[in-house]
């Protein structure tokens, strides 16, 4: 078993103490919801560390049970066996603080802004795209986590052509953020008579929800019209200048936003949807300078690499970068086995961060 970094694991525990106290004291209330943050994400690590540093005494406290020769051999018998249990669940509690000491990402905890397009592929293509989004809005769901659509085009016979749609709940980010890229199907178009298997592509990115803090955006910058929502005629949607278009002058960003009639929410959900791609502009730029710190590492977010094939005729999926194929479609494409893949993607993850560190 690799030595755990104990000072570090001090420092962790004497911060959980000062947070508590500080948390019982009177605050402000901004500074009482950036605390209560900070130790609602330090209390598994510290739960861990409490309950290794307990299997810890355990073990030694045996060890002395065993080497003292004033102990009856039935009790030596008892503590010999009840050992390598202990150093089972030690080890495994070292392995769990080493994951939690490991680099975060800042945003891991945000909202993420999810953003499908139809790639090649046509008709076919949006109907797939369409598919991808039901099945995050069911994975969603399912990890209790809310979806909203702050924007969508629909496809002419079905489907989407483009879809943004905001994902709340914990962890958002830290789950999504290796969804980013190409994403293929192969399978038999409903509007194929002769059977043939056609292949159609989507690209899906995955942004960090940003707030004021995190970017700040200068209003002269802004180029902002309003229009009229576009949606079926006699609509309300067409009688009033609910659509906002805002362009962001310097970056050449353009965002649009008409799902709600109320112009003031459009105008919100507009600004939050061009605070996260100013800000995944300016990861990517960094992201790119530190290339060479991250090739081959899982989850690199380029939206141009295939990273996953969804096979219909043979039930399976595949995920390109980790070489992983499961033989259960129906379940993935439903949401409800797609944490399988995005697990296995996060602990490689994990994995190729630990192996950074010389660590196994």
């Amino acid at each position: 078993m690799i030595a755990l970094p104990q000072q570090k694991l001090d420092a962790l525990l004497h911060r959980h103490a000062l947070l508590e106290r500080e948390l019982s004291s009177s605050l402000a209330p901004e500074a009482f919801v950036k605390l209560s943050r900070e130790h609602a994400e330090l209390e598994p690590v510290i739960d861990a560390i409490k309950a290794f540093r307990a299997a810890e005494q355990e073990i030694a406290d045996l060890d002395a049970l065993i080497a003292d020769a004033a102990t009856d051999g039935e009790m030596k018998k008892l503590a010999e066996q009840e050992k390598p249990e202990l150093q089972d669940k030690r080890d495994k509690l070292a392995h769990d603080i080493r994951i939690a000491l490991l680099p975060k990402d800042a945003l891991d905890d945000h909202d993420a802004i999810l953003e499908i397009r139809a790639g090649t592929g046509g008709d076919e293509a949006a109907l797939f795209a369409g598919d991808l989004f039901r099945m995050y809005e069911r994975y969603a769901a399912k990890q209790g986590w809310t979806t909203e659509v702050l924007s969508v085009s629909e496809g002419s016979k079905g489907g989407i052509k483009e879809l943004i749609a905001e994902v709340h709940g914990r962890g958002v980010f830290a789950k999504l953020k290796f969804e980013s890229g190409v994403h293929r199907v192969q399978r038999v178009p409903d509007t194929e008579a002769s059977g043939r298997i056609h292949t159609s592509a989507a690209t899906v990115a995955v942004l960090p929800a940003v707030e004021d803090v995190d970017i700040q955006i200068n209003d002269a910058d802004l180029k902002i019209d309003t229009m009229r929502a576009q949606g079926a005629g006699g609509q309300h949607v067409n009688k009033t200048e609910s659509a906002i278009r805002i362009t962001h002058i310097p970056s050449g960003i353009v965002v649009v936003v008409q799902e709600e009639r109320s112009q003031h929410k459009n105008r919100a959900k507009a600004m939050k949807m061009l605070r996260a791609k100013l800000y995944d502009q300016q990861r990517s730029k960094l992201d790119a300078e530190r290339a060479a710190d991250r090739r081959g590492q899982v989850g690199s977010g380029d939206r141009s690499e295939r990273i996953r094939t969804y096979n219909f005729p043979q039930g399976r999926v595949t995920d390109h970068r980790i070489n992983l194929t499961l033989y259960k479609l129906p379940q993935v494409i439903e949401g409800e086995a797609l944490d399988e893949i995005i697990d296995a993607l996060v602990t490689q993850h994990q994995a190729d961060l630990l192996a950074a560190e010389g660590i196994q």
